[in-house]
């Protein structure tokens, strides 16, 4: 069984996306919802810890509101998929392998109008990726057990699963992308002071381990000094996509 669980602001936006393409999934399901429409949580790592610690299910769904699965058998296809693959150690829907260049993976429509995202290579099998998106992703509930999110060097609302899953790789388990297509009202994030400052902690975090952090928002050196001119190339490209 999969747990969901979703930290909401906007009961609306939840009933309308989320809500709907659950109310008549196949396959049985726990809901976790955690409400934040006052605040309650100051970060995202400390509402999914929060959740994550209620979930009974085998895996455990972290998705954003404004999601919409698309299909009745999603979540019974995605379970399925999960039992296939080896050393799991955490799975999205969208995320970026490792290589000279940034190539994201995903089946993901986004926008409004909705529209496939041009910027990712559509995936018919599992991949092996370095990070995952937010906007949905799964851990096995036994591995939740032993690594959460990290509460101090995420203190607000970006890279939580970016980190969380350069974390898991550090622990030798596999970060995969699974070939499920979903509709995701918000289109990519944009960056923020408080986005680079999260981006500064993990990249301190993980230093040692990776010389590059993937993410679907644009790749970084973990080295301070490379990781500045990266900021300024993703910025510059990030806009330059929007007044596209």
């Amino acid at each position: 069984m999969i747990s969901v669980i979703c930290v909401f602001n906007d009961k609306n936006i939840l009933d309308k996306f989320l809500m709907r393409s659950l109310k008549n999934q196949t396959k049985e399901y726990e809901l976790i919802l955690l409400d934040n429409t006052n605040n309650k949580f100051k970060s995202a790592a400390m509402a999914l810890n929060y959740g994550g610690k209620k979930a009974k299910g085998t895996y455990i769904m972290f998705v954003h509101q404004d999601i919409d699965l698309e299909y009745n058998d999603w979540l019974r296809d995605a379970e399925k998929i999960l039992d296939s693959l080896k050393n799991l150690g955490i799975a999205g829907i969208a995320g970026c392998s490792e290589n000279k260049k940034l190539i994201i993976f995903t089946n993901i429509k986004d926008g409004i109008p909705a529209k496939v995202n041009n910027c990712g290579i559509k995936i018919k099998v599992p991949k092996i990726v370095q990070t995952v998106d937010e906007c949905l992703f799964i851990i096995p509930k036994s591995i939740f057990k032993k690594i959460q999110f990290d509460e101090n060097n995420c203190p607000n609302w970006h890279l939580y699963a970016v980190d969380y899953c350069l974390t898991i790789k550090r622990f030798h388990k596999n970060v995969f992308v699974i070939p499920l297509s979903l509709y995701h009202v918000s289109s990519a994030d944009s960056f923020s002071n408080s986005y680079f400052l999260t981006l500064k902690k993990i990249s301190k975090k993980h230093r040692k381990y990776f010389k590059k952090i993937y993410t679907t928002c644009g790749y970084w050196s973990t080295n301070p000094i490379q990781r500045q001119s990266t900021i300024i190339l993703n910025y510059i490209t990030q806009k330059y996509k929007k007044n596209k």
